[in-house]
């Protein structure tokens, strides 16, 4: 996500945080709740409701942004919770995308690809910012949401076009597919990101 669309984010979330705020919940516990959310869906989308994994992908990713928003709004933001929101987030990417591969609906390879691609374009960030110092890596073509609503799409597509399966490949699959190629290909974009950023340090002294 960009910075002009993170602060699009961060500014319509602001509403919805400070309501979680004056009702009690705490960041950890919606963290919790999105983990928790992503557990649902996993089982159902093995099950092959997939209708219902789209419902429960919603509120997984509704809770992950509720969690930063109410941070900033009650003004409890922690580096430990920073910490624990970005493992418990690749802990949900796992769930579901092995939700959909336990399903029996697409080649076991795809959902693989997906989430490792989701998973190195996650870690090529922390690494540029941990270890680069980079104050921020959060370059790429699409983000984490968007690529959630592609697989929601590809979920609605292959129920109701379970038979259409242009070149072999369900349009799951092809939804797969290009998840896992953007993700890879916004790896790549940070790790060029941080060697610029870090060529243009050296020079500066």
């Amino acid at each position: 996500m960009d910075k002009k669309r993170r602060q699009a984010y961060e500014l319509h979330s602001q509403v919805a945080g400070r309501f979680c705020v004056r009702i009690g919940l705490t960041p950890n516990l919606i963290t919790f709740t999105s983990l928790i959310m992503s557990v649902v869906a996993a089982i159902v989308l093995w099950k092959g409701w997939f209708i219902w994994g789209i419902v429960f992908i919603i509120l997984t990713s509704i809770t992950d942004m509720l969690d930063g928003a109410t941070a900033r709004a009650g003004n409890m933001g922690t580096t430990f919770g920073g910490i624990l929101d970005h493992v418990l987030d690749r802990y949900a990417e796992f769930f579901i995308l092995s939700g959909i591969l336990l399903s029996g609906k697409v080649h076991p390879v795809w959902p693989i690809f997906a989430i490792f691609g989701m998973i190195m374009a996650s870690y090529s960030r922390k690494a540029a910012e941990s270890i680069g110092k980079i104050p921020s890596a959060e370059v790429g073509w699409v983000g984490r949401l968007e690529k959630f609503i592609v697989i929601m799409i590809g979920l609605a597509l292959v129920w109701f076009f379970p038979e259409f399966d242009p070149a072999g490949l369900n349009l799951l699959e092809i939804a797969l597919i290009f998840v896992g190629v953007v993700s890879h290909i916004t790896a790549i974009q940070r790790l060029f990101y941080a060697k610029k950023e870090l060529d243009r340090r050296a020079q500066n002294g």
